[in-house]
């Protein structure tokens, strides 16, 4: 997944103001952005400023070492911010939320005060009830029960606060939580067992972005290719026949999906992504490592040999494929000849860009409590040589892309006047001068320029 990010969405004339800052994966970004759709029937709008927010919220990932002393050195800032408010007569509520407040719960509110609400990742859709909660006189709220309903009815019911514009490119969230139990992972303690959102609901979700502007979707699941949902007749449906049926609606132009697991890429699930035109060519399949013995510890319950294996099986059906992967490294126990077989690997798959990080104890997952935890030092090296072959990967992969031609997606104003960025079909950054057109408009364009991380090109004129 991604690096911590900052994430605010603006919606302007409302009485009341949150600021969200989002830490972690593209799930709580989505997440980050259905709080504001459910907050803004309170009348609450978007700030980037915690110093203009009645409501200030963070929505953490357990992922990343030291998580949760992060998420406290940020309620110490904030805590500051909301005594000033409060001498000037304004009040603010902090809470707390996302996988951090899962995990730690009551802890939160014993060790920082200030804090008013922390309620885990199935419970945002409560918001309301938590805000009329403290304002009836509650001191805290906390919500880190996995609710008995589901919180996509709530989000997604005609009652309830409908999706909101968020850009030309648009997350959707199919799938939750985990049943995989990798020995490095908080996922399945945090987000709960795996969850299928129904057929009827994705659609709903999708049509309503649709008539808001988005022409590009990205289906989002801790195991988003174990997806198995339920249509309206009760039958359920895979990944890939969930992708051929958003792929008919008028309007959807480009669907991806992230993050899968090698043990649920079907023949299906390749076949769409050889055949449906919307699919674009990029798939991200974490790996982890290249070494056996490390992926048994890990309980990745794959080989090395059977993902490459099926590697070359997706090759085959999609010849042009980007793909990318996430390795981490130092994991306990790894010896030198564990690491070697895990650049073996790399060298042999070849990547168009990745993820990789050092092993970091994850409190309550297995891993945490081996003891042949590997010293930093190695770790840090053994990273800097992973990184290296990955970014030498990743720019010849861009440099395959020149002189190239393909459909543009224009997503974002760029940093000069008269240029706009999108996204490759394989997600690469793509510049272009383009003072004629618009967001939101898909263009042809020439590659001229390549670097590691970003392309030039220039529009053709159809």
């Amino acid at each position: 997944m991604s690096d911590p990010a900052v994430k605010t969405a603006s919606i302007k004339n409302t009485a009341k103001k949150v600021f969200i800052k989002t830490y972690g994966c593209q799930m709580n970004v989505y997440d980050s952005e259905r709080m504001n759709d459910v907050l803004v029937p309170l009348g609450y709008g978007a700030t980037d400023r915690p110093e203009d927010a009645d409501l200030i919220i963070l929505n953490t990932c357990h992922i990343r070492e030291k998580a949760a002393e992060k998420v406290y050195s940020d309620i110490g800032r904030l805590k500051i911010i909301k005594q000033k408010r409060h001498d000037a007569g304004q009040d603010s509520l902090i809470a707390v939320a996302g996988c951090v407040a899962q995990a730690e719960g009551q802890e939160i509110i014993r060790r920082a005060r200030a804090v008013d609400m922390v309620f885990g990742p199935q419970t945002y859709h409560r918001l309301p009830d938590m805000l009329k909660k403290i304002a009836d006189g509650s001191k805290s709220v906390i919500e880190t029960e996995f609710p008995t309903e589901d919180k996509f009815d709530g989000l997604t019911s005609k009652a309830g606060p409908k999706r909101l514009s968020h850009g030309v490119a648009a997350f959707v969230t199919v799938q939750e939580g985990c049943d995989k139990f990798c020995a490095f992972c908080v996922v399945p303690f945090t987000r709960g067992a795996e969850f299928s959102r129904p057929v009827s609901q994705i659609e709903d979700e999708v049509h309503q972005l649709v008539k808001a502007g988005v022409r590009e979707f990205t289906l989002l699941g801790q195991n988003v290719n174990a997806y198995h949902g339920a249509d309206p007749l009760g039958n359920l449906v895979s990944l890939g026949a969930l992708l051929d049926r958003l792929e008919k609606i008028d309007g959807v132009d480009r669907l991806r999906f992230t993050t899968s697991h090698p043990r649920d890429m079907d023949d299906a699930l390749i076949e769409t992504l050889a055949k449906n035109k919307a699919v674009m060519p990029y798939l991200h399949l974490p790996v982890q490592a290249g070494s056996d013995s490390v992926l048994k510890a890990m309980n990745r319950q794959h080989s090395a040999k059977e993902y490459i294996d099926l590697i070359a099986k997706v090759r085959r059906a999609i010849p042009h494929l980007a793909l990318s992967g996430d390795f981490i490294v130092g994991f306990p126990g790894e010896t030198d000849e564990d690491f070697e077989q895990t650049m073996a690997l790399v060298r042999e798959v070849t990547y168009a860009q990745a993820y990789s990080f050092k092993y970091s104890i994850r409190p309550g997952t297995k891993a945490g409590d081996i003891k042949d935890q590997v010293p930093e030092e190695i770790k840090s090296a053994r990273l800097a040589r992973l990184q290296e072959l990955l970014l030498e990967q990743q720019l010849t992969f861009n440099e395959k892309s020149l002189n190239q031609e393909f459909d543009l997606l224009l997503e974002r104003q760029g940093r000069q006047d008269g240029q706009l960025i999108g996204r490759s079909p394989y997600l690469q950054a793509v510049h272009i001068e383009a003072k004629d057109h618009k967001i939101g408009e898909i263009v042809r364009v020439h590659v001229d320029k390549v670097g590691p991380r970003s392309l030039s090109a220039h529009i053709i004129e159809q």
